[in-house]
């Protein structure tokens, strides 16, 4: 199986599940973030806003906001192939659909961090192995994107674990994340 197969294979798994089931495995996955000490350690993270049937990451959101953490999510820059971490006040009242439907800052609602400033990155995915190597959608944003944090900043992905597969061709610019959280087991990839 290919990496496009694979994406294909994983998307429709991943498709199949019912919102009953979504919403308990996300439950599952963020009782084990919130009690990881790097989640609670970190002071301003991004967190990507959930799109078809991916990990749901509202109630993560909003649970860092009501901590006092300062939250960012991405603005995609399609032309320019680029994400900018906008600080959020207030969630969900700040977001509206931007690119391809996914809740963005609305422009008047931009506030734009560097990426310096994240202590932990929410990593999105379509599939993941056990050493943190990732598969994403195609456009290679996050892969851009994470050599611009800060070398100490944590990338931590979100995944139920249909999207844990032994083999996901990751190539020589992608970017392993240092944890993966499923609804069944943290996993440390590079510590």
């Amino acid at each position: 199986m290919g990496k496009g197969e694979l994406r294909k294979d994983v998307l429709k798994a991943r498709g199949s599940l019912s919102p009953g089931e979504i919403a308990e495995k996300s439950g599952r996955i963020l009782r084990r973030v919130l009690s990881l000490e790097e989640f609670q350690r970190a002071r301003t993270l991004m967190a990507y806003v959930d799109f078809r049937n991916e990990v749901q990451t509202g109630a993560l959101i909003m649970e860092s906001m009501a901590r006092g953490k300062r939250v960012a999510v991405p603005v995609t820059d399609v032309a320019c192939r680029r994400l900018t971490p906008s600080l959020l006040l207030e969630y969900p009242g700040d977001l509206a659909p931007g690119t391809w439907g996914i809740l963005e800052p609305r422009p008047e609602c931009l506030r734009p961090l560097e990426p310096q400033e994240l202590d932990l990155v929410v990593v999105p995915g379509v599939a993941f192995d056990l050493k943190g190597n990732r598969l994403g959608y195609g456009g290679g944003f996050y892969d851009r994107f994470l050599p611009r944090t800060r070398p100490d900043t944590v990338w931590l992905a979100l995944a139920f674990e249909l999207q844990i597969r032994p083999q996901v061709y990751a190539g020589p610019h992608d970017c392993p994340v240092h944890i993966l959280v499923t609804e069944e087991r943290v996993v440390y990839t590079r510590w």
